[in-house]
């Protein structure tokens, strides 16, 4: 299977339009930052909290570099979803000068 894949700022644009952005990254690094709008399910909990993801838009799937992502979006396309992974992860989400941001809403860091 191929798993679909989409840069950054394509991802950036597609969420503006509405798409859901899903990160599933773990605990630590989502609580230093994350993207804004971003709904957090853990990779390990993707199976089980699959009801959470919709299946009527596109969803963007986010990590720290595109590794764990990839995982989810592969599970996610074979279970009927339009998932993409998104390139790079977090860290070239940040490094294209995307905004970061912690719960609280203030400046977030990816580690």
């Amino acid at each position: 299977m191929t798993i679909p894949e989409i840069s950054v700022h394509d991802a950036a644009a597609q969420v503006e339009a509405g798409a859901f952005l899903l990160d599933v990254r773990n605990d630590d690094e989502w609580t230093a930052g994350h993207a804004p709008g971003a709904h957090y399910v853990t990779l390990q909990q993707v199976p089980t909290r699959a009801g959470e993801v919709p299946t009527d838009r596109a969803v963007m799937v986010v990590c720290r570099a595109g590794g764990r992502s990839a995982q989810a979006t592969e599970w996610l396309v074979a279970n009927g979803v339009d998932a993409h992974n998104v390139l790079g992860g977090m860290q070239a989400w940040a490094a294209a000068g995307l905004p970061v941001v912690t719960d609280a809403g203030g400046p977030g860091t990816v580690i």
